[in-house]
């Protein structure tokens, strides 16, 4: 089920059912030669959808701006600053669980934001304890090449040149999603550089054509077909054991 398909109506019955939701997070930033600028939001929308084909969930509308500084020497890319972000995911997660949403998850697709949505989490949970009351629901943090089994196969499918950012994993995701979009390029080297991460003028010195450690030119629908399939499969047990975790009363 997808909240922005839904009618109000409709989320209160499926409430009755079920008080977790998925929301798919990510970035618009730049992705080397070939990845689209949307690839960090779209794979995490890419396997929630999936898995919502399969199983019933409740899918929210994806979050697809994220705190990508660091990209912003790059054409196209759009971010927020941290504080910005942090206050975004606040107020998400105050909106749903007023409607009575207790579990939360965040399908995040930007290593990026992970520092600032777990800072988010801390923010809200901290307004409950100076209160001296129970928040009354929960939020988790997920990566989605952290789901169970997700990482492993992309080291078999890509065991050289995989790196840390515009990945043939992630690429081979959107090129699965969405043919249509499939770019082509030449790198040079084949492989990215790798290294640290700090502003966007330095960024753009350091890896000239965005990339880090990374062969995109790996990348094949074929293998993201196989990455979606078990990134959804594994979401919804995830979202599954997440559910069933008891809150104290």
């Amino acid at each position: 089920m997808l909240l922005h398909l839904s009618t109000w109506a409709e989320v209160a019955q499926f409430l009755k059912r079920s008080r977790t939701i998925v929301v798919p997070i990510g970035s618009n930033e730049q992705h080397g030669p070939t990845g689209l600028l949307g690839t960090d939001w779209l794979c995490p929308e890419i396997i929630a959808r999936e898995a919502e084909k399969t199983a019933d969930i409740l899918v929210a509308p994806t979050f697809n701006i994220g705190m990508a500084q660091h990209h912003l020497a790059f054409p196209g890319t759009i971010s927020l600053r941290p504080s910005t972000f942090i206050a975004a995911i606040g107020d998400w997660i105050r909106s749903l669980a007023g409607h009575g949403f207790e579990k939360i998850l965040f399908l995040n697709g930007h290593g990026g934001n992970i520092a600032s949505i777990e800072a988010a989490f801390s923010e809200v949970y901290a307004e409950a304890s100076f209160a001296g009351r129970r928040a009354g629901f929960a939020m988790k943090l997920c990566n989605w090449w952290d789901l169970e089994g997700v990482g492993e196969l992309a080291r078999e499918q890509f065991p050289t040149g995989h790196g840390s950012h515009a990945t043939p994993s992630e690429i081979a995701i959107t090129q699965w999603a969405l043919p249509g979009s499939i770019k082509s390029a030449d790198y040079t080297p084949q492989i990215a550089p790798t290294g640290p991460i700090r502003e966007a003028l330095e960024f753009r010195a350091r890896y000239p054509d965005g990339r880090i450690g990374s062969d995109p030119a790996q990348a094949s629908p074929d293998k993201g077909g196989e990455l979606v399939k078990l990134a959804a499969q594994s979401l919804v047990r995830e979202l599954a054991a997440f559910s069933d975790e008891a809150m104290p009363k």
